[in-house]
């Protein structure tokens, strides 16, 4: 744990302690554990619901403890017995910089693009009577580096803020899916093969994956290196790939990796976010990364990630665009015949001509009959043939 982190932690449990928190100042801080809360009025809020800006505890990737920020969306309802079931939502790539974070987005802010498009579709889930919770990922608007696409990492915290979600309201049940897009796919994936285990108590019932990114990424490195024009379009990405791998594995010299003339995408990466990496030109690929850059530890990093890897313990729906240029429909495919292949109850979904994010609102009618369906029990499944 860095010394950054050990402050904060050690400010937040005394923070708790003024708001009422009294267990968060016990010596152990524990995974799951609220530290402090307060109302969130921003563009980040859900207007159907009373909302909470809150941090909490979890585990980095090597079981570490972190502060972890997020919101936690409850019905202004009474809640029914059992409490509100909740939709855990995964967000998709903001960027690295603190300014990403979603639950401190504002209306004029670098990632209001990405805000505006998913909040119309979470306050649904909050007027159809579920607890909606958010976290921002490790590392986004709390101290550290955001280890993007640290699929363990991303797992534990989307786990545990349903753990502090229910320390701050009674009213929230155990019942919960995950929903993810994006980089929130792959976290949705993840959680689905660890979130069982880490908490017991919690009753995790299926997982949505809409355009879930992670499968082959390393190969990126090496189509850069070829000088394929077919991943110009992952240019933007490949910085806050870089960055992620350095907060895990300080071996990965981001400044060592990119050439001179990618050097405006990494410094737009550790400062600003993804609509503001998307406006930076692109350039020839064989010119992002430096001839001599050492990417072993980067590759090893990326190699942990891939979704191809798991095994979901509960029913999973992926969605994605046909059309979608930012995570490849081909690999996509790929990760659904590999869990249906190890009898993972996948109900896979593509979109014609729907991109990257257009396969949100494309599959809204589609995640919430599988919403309900696992919530009563059933396990749908469409595997690709």
């Amino acid at each position: 744990m860095t010394d950054p982190i050990r402050r904060v932690l050690a400010a937040a449990a005394a923070v708790a302690t003024v708001v009422g928190c009294a267990h968060a100042t016990e010596p152990e801080l524990r995974a799951g554990q609220l530290l402090t809360a307060r109302p969130l009025t921003t563009v980040a809020a859900l207007p159907s619901a009373d909302n909470r800006l809150i941090t909490y505890v979890s585990d980095d990737s090597a079981g570490e403890p972190i502060v972890v920020s997020g919101t936690v969306s409850v019905p202004k309802s009474e809640p029914p017995e059992g409490g509100w079931p909740v939709i855990n939502w995964a967000h998709g790539t903001t960027g690295y910089a603190d300014t990403c974070a979603p639950s401190a987005a504002t209306a004029d802010g670098l990632i209001q693009d990405y805000v505006q498009l998913v909040r119309p579709m979470l306050d649904r889930w909050v007027a159809r009577g579920f607890a909606v919770v958010q976290t921002d990922y490790q590392g986004l608007g709390t101290p550290g580096g955001h280890p993007y696409v640290d699929g363990v990492s991303e797992s534990n915290t989307v786990t545990d803020i349903v753990r502090a979600a229910r320390h701050l309201d009674p009213g929230i049940g155990t019942a919960w899916v995950v929903l993810g897009h994006s980089q929130g796919g792959q976290a949705a994936l993840f959680a689905a093969h660890d979130g069982p285990d880490r908490d017991p108590d919690l009753r995790l019932l299926g997982a949505v994956a809409m355009a879930p990114g992670g499968v082959d990424m390393g190969a990126t490195v090496d189509l850069l290196r070829a000088g394929d024009p077919g991943v110009e379009v992952a240019q933007r990405f490949v910085p806050l790939l870089v960055l992620g791998a350095a907060v895990v594995d300080p071996s990965v010299d981001p400044d060592q990796i990119f050439t001179t003339r990618a050097r405006p995408l990494l410094t737009t990466a550790r400062n600003e976010c993804l609509a503001q990496l998307n406006v930076v030109p692109t350039i020839p690929a064989s010119q992002v990364l430096a001839p001599d850059a050492d990417v072993r530890g980067l590759l090893a990093y990326l190699d942990r990630q891939d979704p191809l890897q798991l095994t979901p313990r509960v029913p999973v729906l992926i969605a994605q665009g046909t059309e979608d240029v930012a995570v490849n429909p081909v690999g996509v495919d790929k990760l659904a015949k590999a869990l249906c292949g190890k009898g993972v109850d996948v109900d896979y979904n593509t979109y014609p001509g729907k991109d990257h994010r257009g396969v949100i609102a494309a599959a809204e009618v589609t995640v919430k009959d599988f919403v309900d369906a696992v919530m009563d029990g059933r396990s749908p499944e469409n595997c690709p043939r």
